[in-house]
């Protein structure tokens, strides 16, 4: 069975930052590209980053580029999410998902992160 655990979120002043973590299990991540995505109040949900280890491709939306990164841990079976410099805009409910690509944006998604709350007070 597909699992995605993620943590890391927390509440944290503007300029501060957090690491995101999403546990994966059922699977390899070499079977899966893994995408993280946020949805804040009255907004769409959006990719913001995503890997692919098996081609080590990464990609983030322009609004977190240099910014954020994302990493992962093939040891462990955990993508991470390293977030500074965060703003209040960035304030979410962050999602991992299994997706089935990462190239120029995120590809479809498989699976689904129960989400972490990630709030950036002014």
């Amino acid at each position: 069975q597909v699992q995605l655990v993620e943590s890391g979120g927390g509440l944290v002043q503007s300029g501060g930052s957090l690491r995101l973590s999403c546990a994966a299990s059922g699977f390899t991540l070499d079977s899966y590209a893994i995408g993280w995505f946020r949805q804040a109040p009255g907004k769409e949900r959006e990719g913001v980053s995503c890997i692919s280890s098996s081609t080590g491709a990464t990609y983030y939306t322009g609004s977190v580029k240099g910014r954020f990164t994302i990493t992962g841990d093939t040891v462990k079976n955990t993508v991470y999410l390293q977030m500074n410099s965060l703003k209040p805009d960035d304030t979410a409910v962050y999602y991992c998902a299994t997706i089935k690509r990462c190239l120029v944006g995120l590809g479809p998604v498989y699976y689904w992160g129960q989400g972490t709350q990630v709030t950036v007070s002014s």
